[in-house]
C-alpha cells in the first residue's frame, strides 16, 4: 500500500501526520518505508531520527557542445521548448537551470555536435530508524529550481512488502503531482480556515480528475468550520479524522519529537486515520 500525505498549502500539519502514522504502524508490527518527497525542505528525519547509511547522488542530462562540429544551424535552439539555449553569432549559450533534460537538442542535432553530459542536482539518503522504519529521503541541492528528478530517484527505491508512507511537497504544482501519481491513497491534511479550504479545493480538483482515492484530515480544529464541512459534504469527501488545536502539539513539534510518544491520548487519532483509509482502500480493491 502506498499512502501519500499531501496538503494544498504549507503549515497544515502534513508531516506531523505522516511521521506519526509511520511510527504507529511500525509499533503495530507493520513493515514500513517512509519516503520524504518534500525534497526542497525535507524534515522527516528530525522526527524519525534514522541512522543514515547510504547516499546516492542524483544526476540529470545536460547537453555538452562540440563547437568544432557545430554549424550554428540553430535547430537545437528552435526545438528547445524551455528556452535553455540561445544562439549567438559564433556560439550557443546554455542555461542549465532552465534545462528539463528532455534531450530534444540531442535528437535534432544532425552534426553530432551535442553529446550527453551530466549534472548533479541532489541526492537520496537512505537508512533505518530504531523502530525498523526504512527511511528514504530526497534532498534537492540549494538553488536548483526543478525537484522532479530527485523525487523520481527517491521513489525508485521502493522496498517491496512494505507500507509506503510518502510525505509529499505542499501545493498543487508539478512536485505534488510527481509525488502522488502512483499512490493508492492520498491523505489531504487541511486546516479549518478560508485559506485552507481554498487550497484544499485545488488538490481535490486534481485528485478527482486523476481518479485517486483520497480523504481529508482536519487539523487544529477550533470548533466546526461550516464552509469546510459544507464543501466536503457537497463533494462527498470522506473525513478520516480531526485533531483539535493544542499548544502542546506545537511544542512537541518544535522540539522534533513524535506526538504519540509524548501524549498517548493522541494515538487514537492516528489509529482512526489508518483504520478508515485501510477500509477505503480494501473496499476499492
Amino acid at each position: 500500500m502506498r499512502i501519500a500525505f499531501a496538503s494544498g498549502k504549507g503549515g497544515t500539519g502534513k508531516t506531523t501526520f505522516a511521521v506519526n502514522t509511520a511510527y504507529l504502524l511500525s509499533l503495530s508490527g507493520y513493515k514500513v518505508q517512509f519516503l520524504d518527497l518534500d525534497v526542497e525542505e525535507p524534515d522527516g528525519h528530525i522526527f524519525l531520527k534514522p541512522r543514515i547509511d547510504s547516499l546516492f547522488p542524483v544526476e540529470v542530462f545536460i547537453p555538452t557542445f562540440n563547437m568544432e562540429r557545430c554549424t550554428l544551424c540553430g535547430r537545437c535552439v528552435e526545438y528547445c521548448s524551455f528556452h535553455a539555449l540561445l544562439m549567438l553569432q559564433r556560439e550557443v549559450l546554455f542555461f542549465p537551470e532552465l534545462c528539463h533534460s528532455c534531450k530534444v537538442c540531442l535528437r535534432v542535432c544532425e552534426e553530432g555536435a551535442i553529446t550527453v553530459g551530466r549534472r548533479e542536482v541532489g541526492a537520496v539518503r537512505t537508512g533505518i530508524t530504531d523502530s525498523s522504519i526504512i527511511f528514504t529521503e530526497g534532498r534537492l541541492n540549494v538553488g536548483e529550481p526543478m525537484p522532479g528528478a530527485v523525487i523520481a530517484a527517491a521513489k525508485s527505491r521502493y522496498v517491496d512488502g512494505h507500507i509506503k508512507i510518502m510525505d509529499a511537497p505542499p501545493g498543487t504544482s508539478c512536485p505534488f503531482v510527481r509525488s502522488v501519481y502512483d499512490a493508492d491513497f492520498v491523505v489531504l491534511v487541511t486546516e479549518p480556515t478560508p485559506f485552507g479550504l481554498h487550497d484544499l479545493s485545488l488538490c481535490v480538483s486534481f485528485l478527482k480528475s486523476s481518479k485517486k482515492t483520497f480523504g481529508v484530515v482536519i487539523n487544529r480544529e477550533r470548533g466546526e468550520f461550516q464552509p469546510l464541512r459544507a464543501y466536503m459534504s457537497e463533494n462527498k469527501i470522506p473525513l478520516l479524522t480531526r485533531m483539535p488545536e493544542d499548544l502542546r502539539v506545537a511544542r512537541v513539534q518544535s522540539e522534533g519529537r513524535l506526538l504519540i510518544d509524548e501524549y498517548k491520548e493522541y494515538r487514537s487519532y492516528f489509529e482512526e486515520l489508518f483504520a478508515r483509509l485501510k477500509r477505503m482502500v480494501d473496499g476499492r480493491t
